[in-house]
């Protein structure tokens, strides 16, 4: 063969692997499918599964139950070992209405720093004991605190004493001493500290699970607006909204919808705050717009659709696509990458706005997720979480908090 034909084919099978290797890190190593269904992995459609002989895996680290299959690119070339678990068909009722979320956390969370003018000058004695921004305060002198004003109470009380203080960072507990200082113009006892105890704001309810009577919503955790860090629940609830305008979202700006709370009695409470969702009962739970879960291997880039409210308090049915499907990526909110259609939906809003979390995405007559954020320098795009990854935190929050009482 002459020498130009072989570096050819060297090099076209050098393209071959590196392209197998590349199609083999897209695809997961465990995967579920509904019962009846067989695996497939549609956001890959060069790769198949195929049972492994036997099918039971065997593998240390998979749960009991699973099946082995191979996937295989083309059909011919083995990629990888999946372990595929079996699960029912969860039907939800798919919502896309705004709700009114109020937050208690559990500790108060360090928002800022400030300086006390002193007669020896300027001091902050929270900075100088190591407090940073995020930080949860959740004991004084090993007594629990709960809300800001419980912490002001405390600090005057105890006279200008050292305190020390138990925190979490990063869900991390430490320790610390604290000594306050006097306010040269006030007389009183100041730390230096900003904290904040509770939190409220508008979003978009994802689904309702009919028989649990438990909501899903947001598709993200809610974060502190100063530290964006996940905020530690104690209690919350969920109210009725009216959306009643918004900001629309520019490239470099994101948008906002707004909203009033249309009562002042709870529709629900929140149980989780976790990084895909909030999650919780709901006292009158609807049983209409009824639709199955999409397992993550149905769904594929392609044409789908969104449920949002952008006026009033029932929701309208927008054009998107889907342009990505991630499998096997780390970040458990951030499944998809969407893109809105919509003429009318994009001559509204621009794109994406902050209040959309949570809304519905669905393709194939089912529900694949929920949008997440928004692509702040291309706000027509953003991301989604599989729906189904919204179902398992859900079941899991329903397990923590029966298990607490």
């Amino acid at each position: 063969m002459p020498v130009k034909k072989l570096k050819i084919t060297a090099a076209l099978l050098l393209l071959g692997v590196v392209f197998s290797v590349y199609i083999r890190s897209l695809v997961p190593d465990s995967m579920y499918m509904t019962d009846g269904a067989g695996p497939k992995i549609r956001s890959l459609p060069m790769v198949t599964l195929e049972k492994q002989q036997g099918g039971i895996s065997r593998a240390a680290n998979t749960a009991e139950g699973q099946l082995a299959y191979t996937a295989k690119l083309l059909g011919v070339i083995p990629l990888k070992t999946v372990n595929v678990s079996s699960q029912p068909a969860r039907i939800v009722s798919v919502a896309g209405t705004p709700f009114g979320i109020k937050m208690f956390s559990d500790g108060v969370m360090v928002v800022g720093f400030s300086d006390i003018i002193t007669k020896l000058g300027p001091r902050c004695p929270a900075r100088a004991a190591g407090l940073k921004l995020g930080d949860v305060i959740i004991m004084l002198n090993g007594r629990k605190v709960t809300g800001n004003r419980e912490l002001e109470k405390y600090i005057v009380e105890n006279g200008g004493s050292a305190v020390s203080i138990t925190f979490l960072r990063d869900g991390v507990q430490m320790t610390a001493d604290l000594i306050p200082v006097t306010d040269a113009d006030t007389g009183v006892y100041r730390t230096g500290m900003w904290v904040r105890d509770s939190s409220a704001g508008v979003g978009t309810m994802t689904f309702y699970d009919v028989q649990q009577g438990m909501f899903a919503g947001l598709g993200h955790g809610i974060k502190d607006t100063d530290t964006q860090k996940d905020i530690p629940l104690l209690s919350g609830e969920i109210v009725p909204v009216r959306i009643t305008g918004y900001t629309p979202s520019a490239n470099g700006e994101a948008g906002e919808l707004k909203g009033v709370f249309i009562s002042d009695f709870p529709a629900g409470r929140v149980w989780a705050n976790s990084t895909n969702g909030v999650y919780g009962s709901i006292f009158a739970p609807p049983a209409d717009n009824m639709m199955q879960v999409a397992s993550p291997g149905e769904i594929a880039a392609g044409a789908a659709t969104i449920l949002t409210t952008i006026d009033g308090t029932k929701p309208k049915e927008y054009d998107i696509v889907i342009e990505k499907v991630s499998l096997t990526g780390s970040n458990h909110s951030k499944n998809m990458v969407i893109r809105i259609t919509d003429p009318e939906l994009l001559e509204e809003t621009g794109g994406i706005v902050q209040g959309m979390s949570g809304s519905p995405i669905i393709q194939n007559g089912k529900l694949a997720g929920a949008v997440t954020h928004v692509f702040v320098n291309q706000v027509s795009r953003g991301y989604g979480v599989f729906a189904q990854n919204m179902v398992f935190s859900m079941d899991n929050a329903r397990k923590v908090h029966s298990a607490a009482g």
